[in-house]
């Protein structure tokens, strides 16, 4: 298995109860960095 360390830029998670925004927000957050959005729960 080969892995990759290496990271571009800063890695920004977000917490907190159901319904409160999460996705949301993490969205609208990566839209407007222009940061690639990863649902983890989607995993």
């Amino acid at each position: 298995m080969r892995t990759d360390s290496r990271r571009e830029g800063p890695i920004i998670t977000l917490d907190g109860p159901a319904g409160s925004g999460k996705s949301s927000t993490a969205k609208a957050v990566a839209k407007r960095l222009g940061f690639r959005h990863l649902d983890s729960g989607a995993l």
